[in-house]
């Protein structure tokens, strides 16, 4: 046991880079138990890194980091005490899953830490009541609003009654009203587990006050580490914003000056933006109910509203992106039209992502804009060295935009959005993340631009501190704007002149149904025990069951899924043919004997031939072939007959059109026979066939597909392409899709292990893929017409081993590419061409050389075309496909490890 004076986080010396970044820098720390500690400072520098080292996300690089008695480094220890850590990412629901309900997502969660049906239950009831969400188990986690999110990925993280709870940035983006709600039960979560050890990342100071200590992070250091007041007494700083840019080295804090805003003069002219009754539905839901608006020349107008309130769709609807259901709008003075591209010239944007192009440098990106509004060429060069003085950008010029700190690219962007010298300035939430100084030094800009320039700037925020310099604010709550005003008029209507508590008064008196407590005991039935833990089979069905649910309710996929291969098998099936017949042919007749009008007939009785309209001269003849309208033209030359009368061995002339090799050397087979059979039977009713009979005559017979059709070859083969093809591409996708959803950071912060989480997401697919390839088998016998003359239980086994080897394939290209276009092309490339090429579908393995027949052999489809072909052409039986049984199922664990290998446990 360890010793209660233990810290539940000790870190020595750790360090940590990405490439050439430093992120991490010789940091020390120790968390005591029970505490709450706050790691403060702005986006970039090393709370999410700090945070992920402890949770066990990250690989450490440097130094020491201890939890909870041991080395995070030693994976042993980790997956011991990971059922004791709770790591919520930042980001809005970054661990959920949008397509599962509520009680789905919980219970996902639940079964990762092995817990057991009813005490799942137990814990989520308790939970939901407690957090208010009992009330939309059923609503799926993406129609929940931003702080609902919250308390839902609060929920998913604290099921397994953790003893550190990590959160990273938790009331990023959310509302004032839901980050005091949050905090509130945050704070009652803490009463009823006092052991519990909480670790927050926030780059909001006002809610850093709560905290038992804070950390100051900035560049990868630890500034200084102490209580709140305790902070401020030593910076001597009014508040904690204040203190921490007190705290910065002197090179990042000098002439650095808190911007102040002017008094505005109004010039009495028409407003720039005027709305009345301005209205938007979608169905039956109201998204914007009757705004009215009137913002000025030069005016900073800002937007703050709840989470889903309508800010984004009313901002929309102003700029003419989206017309209104109801309501009159002008803009510029002119009525909002989306095809008036020159009011729209006169508007600037800037969205709250870097919306430039990383791989410009800043004088680029700044050259292309300038061209994208048709700035005039003489004037240009001249703007953009303005701006960049302007926005103190010259010394970064020549850098790219993606190497940029988040600070510099925030005054890019905005240097981009008044390039073109436009009058009304859009942003929404431009400052999200950056440092104080930084979001200092964007304001004094913004200000400028507007009391000098005379720019309108219409913004939204969630940041009270940035709310107070606009020259007047709006509140908005579900779809309606609750009060304009200036600031200081909305602090002096609650007691404590708060914002923030000017904000949740207004929706308590427009809508007392957003704050009111939902929040419930769940009938009291004492602790909630832990029973006996599930293991590997439960975590594996866990993921199994979520990766069904989820391509259970994508209709896209699961259409492509089902449809795609049975729409393929049709068209491969009937579109893919390598029979020659009804070739079209035309004679040129010079002869026009009884001798040449037989071997004419001769071609026109077989049925590999369709004769059309006699050639008339060679020119023709050459005409008709380069037009297509002729494959194989025969010319008879002037006496034929005579020289065939009198055995002088007349030849004839067959021309056969060579654009398609294989469709031209079999035309020319096949008139090269019929001419050898005219000319054999000619022989023998002449007497010329010689004198001594042949012994025996040789007649060709094929065996397994006596009518030589193509298609009992195509289409066993073509069931082999598609149950490559399709399922693997479908998998391909599984893992990926959760690195770029973020949700892969369930697969670290749980128990899983990677063979559990790989065949978990295997499962889904394989079943899927079974099914169609039932289909595709029963298409094969009752469309086509083929028999299954071969052991059924060859092929019903056969096919379950390669749908686990092809979706295998799938999950490899998964496991090592970062991205689903990746993922894709590259499953893509792996399957069509062995399959196609290299599988005995198009030539036989056995007639290919050198190394090739092994490409083939490396790959399940060559495997399955044997036990596809065998069974339903050759009447293979069990035993016979023995061998191709073995490879499959060798192939499909093989890929399935290698996939295992390359999923890192942990991120670098």
């Amino acid at each position: 046991m360890r010793a209660e004076a233990d810290p539940v986080v000790r870190l020595a010396g750790v360090g940590h880079r990405y490439g050439r970044t430093t992120a991490l820098e010789q940091v020390d720390l120790a968390v005591a138990r029970g505490r709450m500690v706050g790691l403060i400072g702005p986006d970039g520098v090393g709370k999410s890194t700090l945070l992920g080292l402890i949770a066990g996300v990250k690989t450490v690089q440097a130094g020491q980091v201890v939890v909870l008695g041991g080395s995070m480094a030693d994976e042993r220890h980790r997956e011991r005490v990971c059922p004791e850590i709770a790591y919520m990412p930042q980001g809005l629901g970054k661990n959920l899953y949008p397509t599962l309900s509520v009680a789905e997502n919980l219970h996902f969660f639940g079964r990762l830490f092995g817990q057991k049906r009813a005490e799942r239950l137990a814990r989520i009831e308790h939970l939901t009541r407690s957090t208010g969400l009992f009330p939309f188990l059923d609503r799926p986690a993406g129609k929940l609003s931003g702080g609902m999110k919250q308390k839902l990925g609060l929920c998913s993280a604290l099921i397994h009654d953790p003893e550190l709870l990590i959160l990273d940035e938790p009331t990023t983006g959310v509302d004032p009203l839901s980050r005091r709600q949050f905090w509130s039960l945050i704070g009652e979560i803490r009463q009823d587990r006092p052991g519990m050890t909480v670790l927050v990342a926030t780059a909001t100071m006002d809610e850093a006050r709560r905290f038992d200590r804070l950390v100051a992070i900035d560049g990868g250091r630890i500034l200084a580490e102490d209580t709140p007041e305790r902070l401020l007494a030593q910076t001597g700083a009014d508040d904690l914003e204040e203190a921490f840019i007190r705290l910065l080295p002197e090179e990042r804090r000098r002439d650095h000056v808190s911007p102040v805003l002017p008094p505005r003069t109004s010039d009495g002219g028409p407003p720039v933006i005027e709305a009345h009754g301005l209205t938007q539905r979608f169905g039956s839901f109201t998204a914007v109910d009757h705004v009215d608006l009137r913002i000025e020349r030069g005016e900073i107008f800002g937007f703050l509203g709840s989470n889903g309130a309508g800010k984004t769709t009313t901002m929309k609807m102003l700029t003419g992106l989206l017309p209104a259901t109801e309501g009159t709008a002008t803009l510029l003075g002119k009525p909002i039209d989306a095809s008036d591209l020159e009011t729209r010239r006169r508007v600037g944007y800037m969205s709250q992502a870097f919306s430039l192009y990383d791989e410009l440098t800043v004088r680029q990106n700044l050259e292309l804009h300038a061209r994208l509004f048709e700035l005039p060429a003489a004037g240009r060069a001249e703007r953009i060295a303005t701006m960049l003085r302007r926005f103190e950008l010259t010394e970064v010029a020549d850098q790219l935009a993606q190497s940029l700190p988040l600070g510099v690219k925030q005054r890019l962007s905005l240097a981009v959005a008044v390039l073109h010298e436009p009058e009304l300035l859009i942003l929404d939430e431009p400052t999200s993340g950056v440092d104080p100084i930084a979001r200092d030094r964007f304001w004094a800009m913004l200000i400028r631009l507007s009391r000098e320039d005379g720019v309108t700037i219409f913004l939204s925020t969630h940041f009270m501190g940035e709310a107070e310099r606009c020259d007047r604010i709006s509140f908005m709550h579900a779809g309606r704007v609750l009060e304009v005003a200036t600031p200081a008029e909305l602090k002096a209507g609650v007691p404590t002149h708060d914002l923030d508590d000017a904000f949740v008064a207004a929706i308590e008196k427009a809508a007392p149904e957003a704050t009111r407590d939902e929040r419930q005991l769940a009938p009291d039935a004492g602790p909630i025990a832990a029973g006996q833990r599930t293991g590997a089979v439960a975590r594996t069905l866990a993921w199994a069951a979520r990766e069904a649910k989820e391509l259970q309710r994508d209709t896209i996929r699961l259409v492509f899924a089902v449809l795609g291969p049975i729409f393929l098998m049709f068209a491969f099936g009937y579109g893919i043919s390598f029979d020659v017949e009804n070739v079209a042919f035309a004679v040129l007749d010079q002869d026009q004997s009884p001798q040449s009008r037989a071997l004419v007939e001769e071609f026109r009785g077989s049925r590999y031939f369709e004769q059309q309209p006699d050639i008339a001269d060679l020119a023709s003849l050459d005409h008709r072939l380069q037009t297509g309208e002729l494959k194989v033209a025969l010319v008879v030359p002037p006496d034929f007959g005579r020289d065939l009368e009198a055995g002088r061995g007349p030849e004839i002339g067959i021309w056969v059109d060579g654009a398609m090799p294989f469709r031209g050397e079999t035309a020319r087979g096949y008139a090269i026979g019929v001419a050898q059979n005219f000319g054999a039977r000619i022989a023998a009713g002449s007497g010329q066939a010689g004198s001594a009979a042949s012994p025996f005559t040789l007649e060709i017979r094929y065996r397994y597909n006596q009518e030589f059709e193509s298609i009992r070859a195509i289409v066993p083969g073509v069931v082999m392409l598609l149950l490559v093809i399709v399922p693997a591409m479908l998998t391909a996708l599984a893992v990926v899709r959760e690195k770029e959803t973020g949700g892969i950071i369930n697969f670290y912060v749980t128990p899983t292990r990677r063979l559990e989480f790989l065949v978990g997401k295997q499962l889904p697919y394989v079943a899927v893929a079974y099914g169609s390839f039932v289909l595709l088998v029963g298409i094969a016998v009752t469309v086509f017409g083929l028999s299954i003359s071969g052991s059924i239980l060859a092929l019903a086994l056969g096919g379950l081993l390669y749908v686990l080897g092809s979706t295998a394939v799938g999950l490899l290209f998964s496991t090592f590419v970062n991205s689903q276009v990746a993922a894709l092309f590259g499953t893509a490339i792996a399957t069509v061409i062995p399959a196609i090429n290299f599988s005995g579908f198009m030539v036989p393995v056995s007639s290919l050389s050198g190394f090739t027949p092994w490409i083939g052999r490396l790959f399940p489809s060559a495997w399955f075309q044997i036990v596809s072909v065998g069974t339903f052409a050759k009447g293979s039986g069990l035993g016979e496909l023995l061998l191709p049984m073995l490879a499959l199922a060798g192939l499909a664990l093989a890929y399935l490890l290698l996939a295992a290998l390359c999923l890192r446990r942990r991120e670098t």
